[in-house]
Order: C-alpha cells, then structure tokens, then sequence
C-alpha cells in the first residue's frame, strides 16, 4: 500500500494505519530525519486514544503511552544506539513479544532483531508539504 499525506490529511491516514495494525505488535518505521515518522507515531496514538503527550524518545530511547482500550505503546528511537548490545541491555524481548503495541523509529539499526510479520511503514519526502509512505507486512530493504 503506498500513498501520499499531508498534514492536513494525516489523520485519516493514521486511522488507515490503525486499521492495517489489526493483529501486529512491531510497527517499524524508516525515513530520514525530519521525514515525519514521530509526527505520524504522535497521530496514531492520538487516534488510539492515549491521552499522554507524545514525543520522540530520542534519549530516553523508549516512551510509554497507553491507548483507550488499555493496551500499552510502546515508542522507540534507536537513532542513538551504538551497538545492538544496548538493546539486549534494556531488555527489548518484553517489549517486542509482550501484549503491548512497538512504534520504533530508526528501525534499520536494529532490523536483526525485528519479526518478519513486523508492519513495516517507509516514510520518504516528497516536498516541504507532503509525504509518500509505503506500508508492508514483509521485509523490504529501501522499497
């Protein structure tokens, strides 16, 4: 699935997402910085209903948010690990295989570790204005 967004749409496209979740528990995310992957993280949680304010947990690596149902998310930035050793460190195993929901941005530094089922979601800049984001449910290095 591939299309365009906006600010003005994102939403909408955070209420598609959602619904292509279903029963996945890793959402990795890709793009470069600034491309809008904690902008579209901040959204989806908005439209599940966590009530916390959502930020990139760039140095805190993880943040915790909890959605209207209960279910707990769980939000990654990998952007400033060294070495997968820091992951195994931080005891990632609970989060990524417990019954909470995984947003990781910076996914391709830990792409070892992910699930094959993870949903995969590619966010590439078109202009100032508008994204392009490519979701899939398969593995798929620079789509």
């Amino acid at each position: 699935m591939t299309f365009e967004t906006t600010l003005e749409n994102i939403g909408d496209v955070a209420r598609k997402i959602i619904q292509k979740i279903e029963n996945k528990r890793i959402i990795a995310l890709y793009g470069k910085m600034g491309a809008g992957k904690t902008t579209l993280i901040k959204e989806i949680c908005k439209e599940m209903g966590a009530k916390e304010n959502v930020t990139s947990p760039t140095f805190s690596l993880i943040n915790e948010y909890t959605a209207h149902d209960g279910i707990k998310i769980y939000h990654f930035d990998f952007y400033r690990i060294n070495s997968i050793s820091e992951v195994f460190d931080f005891g990632y195993e609970e989060y990524f295989y417990g019954d909470g929901i995984c947003f990781i941005e910076w996914s391709e530094m830990i792409e070892e570790l992910l699930p094959e089922d993870a949903l995969r979601i590619y966010v590439n800049v078109r202009n100032d204005s508008v994204r392009e984001l490519k979701i899939s449910d398969v593995s798929v290095k620079n789509p």
